[in-house]
């Protein structure tokens, strides 16, 4: 089966993504939202899907770009699309860190980092998180080639404020420093709003998580007109077309959904302290959560015990088998029947 791969793809040790179930389950485990996008976007879908999908589509998403652009305050050339946040942060690996230097990310945070700096070549220092799981800004200064740094962390859910950002751009202003928002809008600060005053710094969303949309992957970055063509250059050495005419449509139609973009995060953040506290009061542990998930740690039982009695019960949720995370439990946010059905499963089963 390997007879024909090069040395870089044997040595390749590929992200392993959450499960995707063929049964059906109450599916707590790739933090997707619970809420469907509104029938404004499918029918902008729909829409674009006619006799204009024999051209190409618009290898800038110029419409998309200026849309996103007004929605976080900041100019069009200070925004960059792609297909998913995955792919955006795969540029910003291959345009911003140089192979001679480390690039900086905690040791528990999203676990395609390495795998981006294996592929490219790269070298990488991963740096602990304190007892509590939060970041200490000043352990990020040095000799090194780049940072990279999820808020809210995943999959901790703990967000940086933006005084500790900064403290992290300050003392390293001769490197790109990248900040992954893949779940901000569920309780964290976005950085965006720093970046006039960092060259350095690039801050990268998603409209997986907060605005329903997964199946499309639509990425966005957002820094300085230098940072964006950079990214630009490695886009056009790749895939010119990286956004499809149907992904523009409905990204730019759920851009334009607020309202019920914000009434969704407003249900799952009120979900989420819910199920926290009604966790906390059978013995719970459960980090502070910014995201729109929440890690777990019972006393007196393992997190693959637990794990494996809710897969039986038909409750999806997330396992790590990885060190210092592997007595917790990763659990999606879901919708309020959805987390009555899980809280009722645990006592049961703690009982």
């Amino acid at each position: 089966m390997s007879r024909f791969w090069n040395q870089r793809t044997l040595a390749l040790k590929p992200y392993v993504p959450g499960e995707q179930p063929k049964e059906k389950m109450i599916k707590l485990n790739t933090n997707e939202n619970p809420y469907p996008p509104s029938d404004r976007v499918q029918q902008a879908m729909k829409e674009a899907a006619d006799d204009r999908m024999r051209l190409y589509p618009d290898p800038d998403a110029s419409a998309l770009r200026q849309t996103f652009a007004e929605y976080v305050g900041v100019d069009e050339k200070n925004v960059f699309v792609g297909n998913g946040s995955d792919e955006v942060l795969s540029f910003a690996f291959d345009a911003f860190f140089p192979e001679d230097k480390p690039v900086l990310f905690p040791d528990v945070t999203y676990s395609f980092y390495p795998v981006y700096c294996a592929h490219l070549g790269l070298t990488y220092q991963t740096v602990p998180l304190r007892e509590d799981f939060t970041i200490d800004p000043a352990d990020y200064v040095g000799e090194i080639g780049g940072i990279v740094i999820a808020n809210p962390n995943a999959p901790t859910g703990i967000a940086l404020s933006l005084d500790e950002i900064e403290i992290i751009l300050k003392n390293n202003p001769d490197c790109a420093v990248v900040i992954d928002e893949a779940y901000v809008r569920f309780g964290a600060e976005s950085a965006v709003q720093l970046i006039d005053r960092y060259p350095n710094l690039l801050v990268v969303q998603t409209m997986s998580k907060s605005h329903a949309l997964a199946g499309l992957r639509v990425g966005f970055a957002v820094g300085s007109a230098e940072l964006i063509e950079g990214l630009n250059r490695v886009k056009n050495a790749f895939n010119s077309y990286p956004v499809d005419r149907i992904a523009q449509a409905g990204a730019i139609a759920s851009l334009q959904d607020v309202e019920i973009i914000d009434a969704n995060l407003n249900t799952i953040r009120a979900t989420r302290e819910g199920v926290s506290v009604a966790l906390r009061g059978i013995g719970f542990d459960v980090l502070p959560s910014s995201s729109n998930f929440i890690m777990i740690r019972y006393w007196n039982c393992p997190a693959k015990t637990l794990f494996d009695h809710l897969r039986e019960k038909k409750i999806l949720v997330r396992y790590f088998d990885l060190p210092r995370i592997d007595d917790y439990l990763r659990v999606t946010i879901g919708t309020k029947d959805e987390m009555r059905t899980f809280l009722d499963t645990v006592e049961d089963f703690i009982e």
